[in-house]
């Protein structure tokens, strides 16, 4: 884990996205705090995980998000050995969608 998210420095922000109440404010907030590099990034990334909990294969992925396989690789190990949070989200998303 990176030095910066153990520090309080990043409490703030943190506590922040908890706060969020609607996906109106969230798209409000994350425009102010995000360049638009950085949102399509992020957006691009959770299309990834989605696809890959889907079963879809890297071709497939990279032809339908433009993502590059360094990114697609960097997700996938996220998806099997990170934190945790992409197993708590993608699920929650999929539910939604039923």
């Amino acid at each position: 884990m990176s030095k910066f998210l153990d520090k309080q420095s990043s409490d703030a922000l943190y506590r922040a996205i908890v706060s969020i109440q609607d996906e109106d404010e969230c798209r409000k907030f994350l425009e102010d705090l995000c360049t638009v590099s950085e949102l399509k990034a992020m957006a691009q990334r959770m299309d990834v995980a989605l696809l890959l909990d889907e079963g879809l294969i890297y071709s497939e992925i990279l032809e339908k998000t433009g993502a590059s396989s360094a990114t697609i690789s960097r997700v996938n190990r996220c998806l099997h050995y990170g934190a945790g949070g992409y197993q708590v989200i993608v699920p929650r998303l999929k539910a939604e969608q039923t």
